[in-house]
């Protein structure tokens, strides 16, 4: 049986190209299961490609085959690669920082590096600039129908290879925690941070506690105030802001029922920080 195909892009779907990887994968293998991810990723945002990776791998099953293409090196000399997880899964991607978060958290058990040329769809002749159909469809393809095998295919690189996204971690500082904004829960404009839910409770932390919250994007703070420590949005009024667990176990920030990011004009990435300390008094 063919494994799961799942296609991630920053193509949009204003236009043909992710129609075009489908009829590529389609016709590679008719039986395929083909899946989106997204393909809403910001263009260019190698960042936040490695993060939605990290978002969703781990609910899909052993053997899945994953084509992620946010590539604005596309045509230079950045290698292809297929990478294995520790789960078994596999992402066939550029070799530009997607993997980023899959390798500090997923965690990479091998990684290969092929010829884009020796594997480029047939009839796509002359052609340099579409990878995500031409290569990265054609290859995941074949991939997930078994036409090809990762252990014999390309040629095996370090792990310690791959390109890698400076990730700022987060830390305890005395009475606070302290974190980055990794990103954005787009549709509701939570913030997401990187602080783990354990790190968090060093504080001592229950639900209802206030914290003083303070955001700075590089030396300029944005937003300095005190909100709840909730379970769920419900928690608080509507219009209120809170503190609360997301879905990967991580702290985030939000208005209920708003938009935390549009209402502070709120960023990510590495020069967005964020910092919790407990209110005195809220033991």
């Amino acid at each position: 049986m063919s494994k799961a195909l799942v296609f991630q892009t920053d193509f949009g779907l204003v236009d043909g190209a992710v129609c075009a990887m489908y009829g590529v994968a389609s016709t590679v293998d008719p039986t395929l299961r083909i899946f989106d991810l997204t393909h809403d990723i910001p263009q260019y945002n190698i960042w936040e490609a490695s993060y939605r990776l990290r978002q969703s791998i781990d609910y899909w099953p052993e053997g899945t085959v994953f084509v992620s293409v946010v590539d604005p090196g596309v045509g230079s000399t950045r290698r292809s690669i297929i990478a294995r997880t520790r789960r078994n899964q596999y992402i066939i991607t550029p070799d530009n920082g997607t993997l980023t978060h899959i390798k500090k958290i997923a965690g990479i058990e091998s990684v290969r590096v092929f010829d884009e040329k020796a594997n480029k769809l047939p009839s796509a002749g002359e052609s340099y600039t579409f990878f995500g159909r031409d290569i990265y469809a054609y290859t995941g393809a074949r991939l997930a129908s078994g036409i090809i095998d990762f252990d014999h295919f390309g040629e095996p690189v370090p792990v310690e290879s791959v390109v890698e996204l400076p990730i700022i971690p987060s830390y305890r500082k005395e009475d606070k925690v302290v974190g980055m904004i990794d990103v954005l829960d787009v549709r509701f404009g939570n913030l997401w941070t990187n602080i783990d839910h354990g790190l968090f409770h060093q504080l001592g932390v229950c639900h209802g506690n206030r914290f003083e919250v303070s955001i700075r994007n590089d030396t300029r703070y944005i937003y300095e105030n005190t909100m709840a420590f909730a379970r769920s949005f419900a928690a608080v009024a509507i219009g209120e802001p809170l503190i609360y667990v997301n879905s990967l176990q991580n702290i985030g920030v939000a208005i209920n029922q708003g938009s935390f990011a549009k209402a502070y004009s709120i960023g990510t990435g590495t020069n967005w920080h964020i910092s919790f300390r407990k209110v005195q008094g809220h033991s």
